[in-house]
């Protein structure tokens, strides 16, 4: 009998529902990422652009399929093995495992809400990665209290009309769909007046004013999409009319996850490198992983990171299984993974010394791109009220 002192990651995974073939695709996941996707992770992040040779390479091996049932044309592998890919990714490229986060982000409304219409229409050409897909909730004053958005959307013939505009947006000027949030009614409590729609980026009326430029994560576009007299069509509302904010929360319920996932790989990919060089680096005749004050860094930032995963991985279980509680483990485990993504990161930094602040080496943009999982998709203050609440 295997012994739970040297259990393997594969012998353990499976508790968690990965079967063998979905462990095999992990492993080629791996593959991808360390044969394509390490190489250009200073590049994308230098050059500050959207990778696009990423996303064909995702769409050419099926890795936008991951979040979708086999219906919609997507593998149909669920919640565990759609973490497991993001993780995997952003050990070596955090912009490039955003790319798939969104992309599940920006469907969840759809497949949480939408008529089967819109699924059959939609869903399909996300899981191939023919479209890209964005998620526009925030807004310049409705960051973490999205019911204070102000976008509206008016009544027309055959449908409504959009004028506003949204803040903070990933995959702006690249997504092929926009899942918009927009108040319906203005006469009742603002999350009871809230809907949601799919909003082509060819629709007229819609542009995108500017993009930011960012400290972390530069190589996902984070930018402004505007609505001036937008027209979407009535077909094109998810899910019921007025209900909009209750989608939007259950949706981050879910999504937070990816964000949880994309830390985690961080933090990992962190770890490993740190661990790494602190085996070739020698101080004091002798490498500095003999010396008692890199060891206890490098067996904290282990410690934290296989915690973090053994939470995430316990949520994605909960979110599979639609248990009452996966609000708060999803909450929990976004608030964790990026906690300890930040503080490895800050380790890592300190392990490699001065070569750890220069950009030839791959931590300091581990720690640009561990900051921003603190804030977007839920402030990890917001995490902590959901998860207070939660024991109220």
């Amino acid at each position: 009998m295997t012994s739970v002192a040297t259990a393997t990651l594969e012998e353990s995974v499976p508790l968690y529902g990965l079967t063998r073939e979905q462990l095999d695709f992990r492993e080629m996941i791996r593959t991808m990422v360390v044969e394509r996707v390490e190489p250009r992770a200073a590049e994308i992040d230098a050059e500050g652009e959207f990778p696009q040779d990423i996303r064909e390479l995702f769409a050419d091996h099926d890795i936008f399929g991951l979040p979708f049932a086999i219906e919609h044309d997507g593998t149909g592998t669920g919640e565990l093995m759609l973490c497991v890919a993001i993780e995997e990714i952003a050990k070596a490229c955090a912009s490039s495992a955003l790319i798939l986060a969104v992309q599940d982000l920006s469907s969840l409304p759809i497949k949480l809400a939408g008529s089967e219409e819109l699924k059959d229409r939609m869903l399909p050409r996300l899981a191939s990665g023919e479209w890209l897909g964005a998620f526009a909730l925030s807004e310049p004053e409705a960051g973490s209290d999205a019911s204070a958005m102000r976008t509206r959307a008016e009544r027309a013939d055959g449908g409504w009309v959009l004028n506003g505009a949204k803040n903070w947006i990933t995959n702006a000027s690249v997504a092929d769909v926009y899942t918009v949030f927009a108040v319906t009614d203005r006469d009742v409590k603002p999350s009871r007046g809230i809907s949601a729609f799919a909003v082509p980026a060819d629709s007229e009326g819609f542009r995108v004013d500017k993009l930011e430029h960012k400290m972390g994560m530069r190589g996902s576009p984070t930018g402004q999409p505007v609505f001036e007299d937008c027209f979407v069509p009535d077909e094109n509302l998810i899910g019921e009319l007025n209900e909009g904010f209750k989608t939007a929360m259950r949706t981050l319920d879910r999504s937070r996850l990816g964000i949880a996932s994309q830390a985690l790989g961080i933090a990992q990919g962190a770890t490993d490198y740190a661990a790494a060089y602190a085996k070739e680096r020698t101080a004091f005749g002798k490498p500095i992983n003999q010396l008692q004050g890199i060891q206890f860094k490098l067996a904290d930032m282990e410690t934290k990171t296989a915690a973090a995963r053994e939470l995430l991985y316990r949520a994605a279980a909960k979110v599979e299984r639609s248990e009452p509680d996966l609000g708060k483990y999803s909450a929990m485990a976004k608030l964790f993974c990026s906690d300890t993504a930040m503080e490895v990161t800050v380790e890592a930094v300190q392990v490699l010394g001065g070569f750890g602040y220069v950009n030839e080496y791959p931590v300091e943009r581990m720690m640009r791109d561990a900051k921003l999982t603190q804030i977007y998709e839920g402030t990890n203050e917001i995490q902590r009220v959901v998860v207070a609440r939660s024991l109220a």
